[in-house]
């Protein structure tokens, strides 16, 4: 026999790749989640983890353990998950929803009106999150993503897709007809590579643009922010530029290619009321905001 946080802790090795990627899922210090493998290893008498200089990596047999320990490993969240509620004094656990701080702050907040009016009875917690999370480790229950969900027990749902534009206050144009400009030669706002190569970056080079970059940031409050203040030329989703009303959108070269955002369920909980319903939220305040910008 063992102990079933000792599998837990496997399975989020496998998932997270690396001890602190793990620990931090967890929650525990990564000298535990070490502990625990190496009590598993004993119990079961098999090698499941490669150790090496550059970090460890699960071996065959530590894949085939991790693979059918994952059902095990998600009741042990839910469980505890459950446990933590109860804790709290809570007698309705909240629907966890993670987004980008500007999706969080600008479109879901300003909506849960709407979700109450029709079920009052749900919490939710909003989580501004600028990286992954993972729903297969419990971290959140509904997500919203740039990328198409990997693996068989996440359920994707495709939202409309995000358009981009050029945006600059009228204090930088200080008077100038915005069809006239050539970017080339402006100072321009764009993003940096948290994300990867996301494909406005990819696009701008083949513009001629990346080197009329005189900001890249993670951040789309920063674009904003900076943009409202006269520093240069953004590209920003249209979702979000077209509706700030001190700014001004600059065309640009055709082309510009578009974000597929998706939203994201565990397979295990989507057919819960209370992820249904918010499901449903989600789906029809980020669909009414994104059509709304084209």
């Amino acid at each position: 026999m063992f102990d079933p946080r000792d599998l837990a802790d496997l399975v989020a090795l496998g998932q997270a790749g690396t001890l602190s990627a793990a620990a931090k899922r967890r929650g525990v210090a990564v000298s535990t989640v070490s502990r625990r493998i190496e009590a598993l290893e004993i119990a079961t008498g098999l090698s499941l983890v490669d150790r090496r200089a550059d970090g460890v990596r699960l071996t065959a047999q530590g894949e085939r353990l991790a693979a059918l320990g994952v059902p095990l490993a998600d009741q042990i969240a839910r469980v505890s998950r459950a446990a933590e509620a109860l804790r709290s004094g809570d007698t309705v656990i909240p629907v966890r929803i993670s987004a980008t701080e500007l999706v969080v702050s600008d479109i879901l907040a300003p909506a849960l009106p709407q979700l109450w009016a029709g079920h009052p009875e749900i919490p939710v917690q909003l989580q501004s999150q600028a990286g992954l999370v993972s729903l297969a480790g419990r971290d959140a229950d509904l997500a919203v993503r740039m990328s198409r969900p990997e693996g068989a027990s996440l359920i994707g749902r495709r939202l409309p897709e995000i358009r981009s534009g050029f945006y600059a206050a009228p204090s930088y144009l200080d008077g100038r007809d915005p069809a006239a400009i050539d970017l080339r030669r402006e100072r321009l706002l764009g993003y940096d590579e948290s994300y990867g190569r996301i494909p406005e970056l990819e696009w701008l080079r083949e513009q001629g643009l990346s080197g009329a970059l005189a900001l890249r940031t993670a951040s789309t409050r920063a674009l904003i922010t900076a943009t409202l203040a006269g520093a240069g030329i953004a590209t920003l989703p249209m979702m979000f530029g077209a509706r700030e009303p001190g700014l001004v959108e600059v065309p640009g070269p055709r082309g510009m290619p578009t974000r597929q955002p998706w939203l994201i369920v565990h397979r295990d909980i989507a057919r819960l009321p209370s992820i249904r319903a918010v499901h449903r939220w989600i789906v029809a305040t980020m669909t009414r905001q994104i059509l709304s910008s084209d």
